[in-house]
This record gives structure tokens, C-alpha cells and sequence, in this order.
């Protein structure tokens, strides 16, 4: 098997150095000083679970690499329309992506029977950009459990957890499912092929859609949230006005709104993806967490006043960000 895992950031890296543990012939795609530092010392992982160093290659140009038999996908979904160029060297018609995304994927609809089969999610999917660049036949869907962090440029700090559930939009346990799944498991990682991954999905987008842009808004940490009062409260409502969308479509996620706030509160004074790129002045992945619920509550004819009140003051927010962003790049 060969993997090439785009966008070796925190997460990308800590399954790129899981899989070459495991005997994988695996290929890093990063840049910059995470690029140079991998090159020299590896990938270093600090972790609970035993610190280790992984040495897999590391490249900034994916035409080293050549066609693999899966992509995992590191990038957030904001970049997805764009990645087109990198995929293009790595990918034949075989190749599975699996596209480790917070939110809803731009592949929620297909094959999926009733009566959205194949509808476009406009927020998630502008214009079919993303479909262009990754068919959905292509994709693997991919719900992560962990929490990582780049401690410094070539070190991931393992946080917790390690459970990466993957699976097929049609629902099928498919083989090569199954290949990735025994690769991630031997490298020492949790894998599960779920038939129904959309469970997964709304599971952790129940704690995402409440805690990021919550976070970006008021700086705070996940354990801050959880014992501020007011803001739990809010959370909660969240999080119900979530389950109502995702109900009006089909799925019923399987976990209780406070089993998913004590398994919130349990990740400690940890900051979001979210608040860490507005700390580094990045545009935030709001779009696929928040503002696709707000369109499927629209489709389905769901009430989400909250939902909607937050996303009105998040993408304030975030285009402020984008547009310092934009000015900041030299002409």
C-alpha cells in the first residue's frame, strides 16, 4: 500500500508517522519550517501513549511522489476546492481520498436514499468546486476523535485520543475500507469501518458547531466553555437546534448532549482549530461546520435561531479575518 498524506499538519503528521510505524510506504506532503524540520529529525510524537519518531519521506512537491493507493486528506475543507494541482500527480481512477474534515462533507448527499439524494450543499460545495476537484466516488468519509497540536516545526503532541472512524457515502464496508482500516490499526490507531458514518458525523459536529465558533468569538478554552454558565447554556441550545436538522434528515446520533459536553469538558484548557487559526490570523473553517447546518435548516424547514445568530456574528468575524489575510499577501 502507499499513502500520501496532504497537509501533514497536526493531525496529517501523527497518522503519516502511525502509518509508517506500522510498515506503511508512506509519503508527507508539508512545506515551510514543518517541511525542513521533518526532513532533518522525522516526525517526533509526544504522547500519553509513549513518545515515538517516525522518519517517513517528506516533500512540498507531490510529482516526487507519483500515483498512491490513498490520499489522506489533512487539509481543512476550505482548501479543498483548490487542492486540485496537488492531488492531480498523486491520484489515478483507483485512488480512495480520505478527507478527515470537520462538519458537513461535500459528499453528504450521494448515493444517500430519500429525498435529497445528490443535492449540492452550496456552503459546503460553492458552485461544485470541490466535486470537480474530488469526485465523490472517490471519497472516503473520515471522523476524527483525536486532538493534536504542532508543539514546534517536526513535533506533534498527541493530546487524546486516537479513533479515526472511515467509511463509505453508499454505506457499503468496502475493501479498500478494509486496507486502509488494518494499515491505521497496526500503526497503533482506532479504525472503524462504519456502514453509517453520518451518525459519526453529527456526533462530532454537535460539540464543533457550538465550540469553534464560540471559541473564535470569546477566546476561550474548551473547559472555560463548559463552566461558564451562560455560555453553557448556550452551547446546549446549540447543540439541540444541531439534533433537530440532523433528525429532519434521517439520522439520529446515538450520544446524549450531556455525555457530549462532559466528553468536551474533559478535553481540558484546549483551544479549537478554530481559535488557534484566529490566533495565527487564518481564515476560519466555519462554512462546513456552521453555515452548512444553517442551509440544511433551510432545506428542511427546521427553526435554528441560535444557529443562525452565531453564524451571522462568526462570518462577520471570519471575513474580517480573510480580508486582513488578503492584504497582507504582497502584491
Amino acid at each position: 500500500m502507499r499513502v500520501a498524506v496532504v497537509g501533514a499538519g497536526a493531525i496529517g503528521a501523527y497518522v503519516g508517522a502511525a502509518l509508517h510505524r506500522a510498515g506503511v510506504e508512506v509519503h508527507l506532503v508539508a512545506r515551510g519550517a514543518h517541511l525542513e524540520a521533518i526532513r532533518r529529525e522525522g516526525v517526533r510524537v509526544l504522547s500519553p501513549r509513549g513518545d515515538f519518531t517516525a522518519r517517513p519521506p517528506a516533500t512540498d512537491d507531490p510529482r516526487e511522489i507519483g500515483p498512491v493507493d490513498h490520499v489522506f486528506l489533512g487539509l481543512k475543507a476550505n482548501a479543498y476546492a483548490s487542492c486540485g494541482p496537488i492531488l492531480a500527480p498523486l491520484t489515478t481512477e483507483h485512488t480512495a481520498v480520505i478527507a478527515a474534515q470537520n462538519g458537513i462533507p461535500w459528499w453528504y448527499f450521494h448515493r444517500l436514499p430519500g429525498p435529497y439524494e445528490g443535492y449540492r450543499i452550496e456552503t459546503v460545495d460553492p458552485g461544485g468546486a470541490v466535486t470537480a476537484t474530488i469526485p465523490p466516488e472517490r471519497a472516503i468519509g473520515c471522523v476524527v476523535y483525536a486532538a493534536t497540536e504542532i508543539a514546534a516545526p517536526g513535533v506533534i503532541r498527541h493530546l487524546e485520543g486516537t479513533r479515526f472512524s472511515i467509511g463509505e457515502p453508499d454505506g457499503t464496508v468496502s475493501g479498500r475500507c478494509r486496507a486502509f482500516s488494518e494499515a491505521m490499526i497496526a500503526g497503533g490507531l482506532k479504525c472503524p469501518v462504519e456502514p453509517d458514518l453520518r451518525k459519526d458525523i453529527w456526533i462530532k459536529l454537535m460539540g464543533n458547531i457550538a465550540f469553534n465558533p464560540i471559541s473564535a468569538l470569546s477566546r476561550a478554552t474548551m473547559l472555560e466553555m463548559c463552566r461558564h454558565r451562560d455560555t453553557r447554556d448556550l452551547v446546549i441550545t446549540m447543540m439541540r437546534e444541531t439534533l433537530d436538522v440532523a433528525e429532519r434528515l434521517g439520522c439520529r446520533p446515538e450520544i446524549s448532549i450531556g455525555r457530549r459536553l462532559a466528553g468536551a469538558e474533559r478535553t481540558g484548557h484546549h483551544k479549537t482549530s478554530t481559535l488557534q487559526d484566529l490566533e495565527k490570523g487564518k481564515p476560519l473553517e466555519l462554512d462546513v461546520i456552521l453555515a452548512a447546518v444553517v442551509e440544511l435548516a433551510d432545506l428542511t424547514g427546521t427553526r435554528v435561531p441560535t444557529l443562525r445568530a452565531i453564524n451571522a456574528v462568526a462570518g462577520l468575524t471570519n471575513e474580517k479575518i480573510t480580508a486582513a489575510a488578503r492584504s497582507a499577501v504582497p502584491a
